[in-house]
């Protein structure tokens, strides 16, 4: 059984989306865990990581969410383990996990110094398990470029087996190799692919807009699986929304007052994927009854309009069990511009 742990420098890199395509693309039998839950779900008085749950979702693992992740919060490792026991216990976790199974994904918290004190970083973890560690990066070409430099200058990786680096999300492959591959082929460290931007994978349903936000839904559960392509803030004379080119946008989303009513009947007639009612006002009948003839969700939540935008503009799009779609273009983009040969290597 080989051991592949996968983390990153910072958070919203496309981790768990580069796994997924390793997934997506592994002909064998393969596990999974994630020993330190950084993105916490509390549903039916158990605790377990969104990550985790995806995971066993989306390629009917067996394990169970909540015991593939050792803990959650820093100071409770601490109480529960000493250095010497927590690192029995990952070790046995990922036995656990991997038996019968040719490789198990590890994956790491949301920075690479996320879990450094309680022993369960990247690094650690590939130290403790004898696992190979592959960093994911991401962000602007000088944050990509500033962290490759201090990967290559200042990160002590003598006694783990790191592979290599995986560059993510960047808008053009081409321009960004002419750039940038000499002075990154200069740090010494392995490029082990460079996957693109994909606009698809930037999207959500209005099912996971709605979880999100704790929605009430009125109208539309049938087409909750609708995928919500742009946001419209419809806090303007409904006039002045009509001629602005996002709300002539396919697939929106309208944020707007539960009492706009020419605001709302303006989306319903429109090519909108749902309406997002704010202040907690539910409209009239007749727009209910419309919504329901259309088939366009109506959400309703209690918070202002200018919250909610703020809310769903920090939103991460996360993929969902429902996303098989966005599962196989990972599998597509794993085998196009990952080296996945040398990635399962031993």
């Amino acid at each position: 059984m080989k051991n592949l742990i996968i983390g990153s420098t910072c958070r919203s890199v496309g981790k768990t989306s580069v796994i997924i395509g390793l997934a997506a693309t592994y002909k064998g039998a393969f596990g999974y865990m994630k020993p330190f839950g950084d993105r916490l779900l509390y549903k039916k008085k158990k605790l377990w990581d969104y990550d985790a749950a995806l995971m066993t979702n989306l390629f009917g693992l067996h394990e169970i969410p909540e015991e593939i992740s050792i803990g959650f919060d820093h100071s409770k490792l601490r109480f529960m383990y000493d250095e010497t026991s927590l690192l029995e216990k990952l070790r046995d976790e990922v036995a656990g996990v991997g038996k019968d199974k040719d490789i198990v994904f590890i994956e790491g918290g949301k920075s690479l110094n996320y879990g450094t004190s309680v022993y369960l970083d990247p690094i650690s973890i590939a130290s403790h398990t004898g696992g190979k560690l592959v960093l994911v990066l991401g962000g602007n070409e000088n944050s990509i470029l500033d962290d490759i430099t201090f990967l290559a200058k200042r990160v002590d990786m003598k006694d783990v087996n790191f592979g290599g680096i995986i560059i993510n999300k960047i808008p053009d492959i081409e321009e960004f190799k002419e750039n940038n591959l000499d002075l990154i082929e200069r740090t010494g460290l392995k490029i082990l692919g460079i996957m693109p931007l994909e606009k698809e994978l930037a999207t959500f349903t209005v099912g996971y807009l709605a979880e999100r936000l704790f929605a009430k839904t009125l109208t539309g559960e049938e087409h909750l699986r609708r995928k919500v392509n742009c946001v419209f803030i419809g806090t303007m004379h409904v006039n002045a929304a009509l001629e602005n080119p996002l709300f002539k946008e396919g697939g929106k989303a309208v944020i707007t007052s539960g009492d706009r009513t020419d605001m709302i009947l303006a989306s319903l007639e429109s090519d909108t994927a749902c309406v997002v009612l704010t202040e907690g006002i539910t409209p009239g009948a007749k727009i209910i009854d419309i919504a329901k003839e259309r088939g366009i969700p109506l959400l309703m939540v209690p918070a202002d309009t200018l919250n909610v935008a703020k809310h769903i503009d920090v939103l991460d799009p996360l993929i969902t069990r429902d996303d098989q779609d966005k599962v196989a273009l990972l599998g597509r983009m794993a085998r196009e511009h990952l080296r996945l040969e040398e990635i399962f290597k031993d």
